[in-house]
């Protein structure tokens, strides 16, 4: 996956929107909304529930948090951590995959982890003077994530920065 952003170009990004169950749980809740209204004015209830379900799909979509290897850069929602800091990359998918976001979970870890989606990315962080052992992370494709994480390890940084 390569997206470019802003001049620079990202190794991989990937957004964790919401599944499609969760994305239609959220359109209904315009409806409810709806019936509540119904009694004061059809119009109304039929403005105010579609203006619901957009603002509820439109935040839960435009809140999801984004996974982007960049500029020798790992960002994983609102943390980032330089690839220099990253050691070895484990992925998992289905029932490892659950275990690494249930009862394997260290709690000291940062996560960035989604319902709905399977693969998961246990990345280890090498740096002695953070106290985050690694970084759990959800991912459709984890196995492109790893092998975003190395090749921005491999690169050579460019001068200044």
């Amino acid at each position: 996956m390569q997206n470019t952003t802003h001049g620079t170009t990202s190794i991989y990004r990937e957004r964790l929107s919401p599944s499609l169950p969760v994305l239609t749980a959220a359109a209904l809740a315009g409806p409810m909304l709806g019936l509540v209204l119904a009694p004061v004015d059809a119009t109304i209830a039929l403005l105010a529930g579609a203006v619901l379900s957009a603002a509820i799909i439109a935040l839960l979509v435009l809140g999801a948090p984004v996974i982007d290897v960049r500029d020798r850069t790992l960002r994983a929602g609102r943390a980032h951590i330089e690839v220099d800091l990253l050691g070895a990359v484990e992925i998992f998918e289905g029932e490892a995959a659950r275990e690494h976001r249930g009862p394997q979970l260290d709690p000291r870890s940062w996560h960035v982890i989604r319902g709905g989606i399977d693969g998961v990315a246990v990345i280890e962080v090498v740096d002695p003077e953070d106290p985050t052992p690694s970084w759990v992370v959800s991912s459709r494709t984890p196995d492109r994530l790893a092998a975003a994480v190395r090749r921005a390890r491999s690169t050579p940084r460019t001068p200044g920065r």
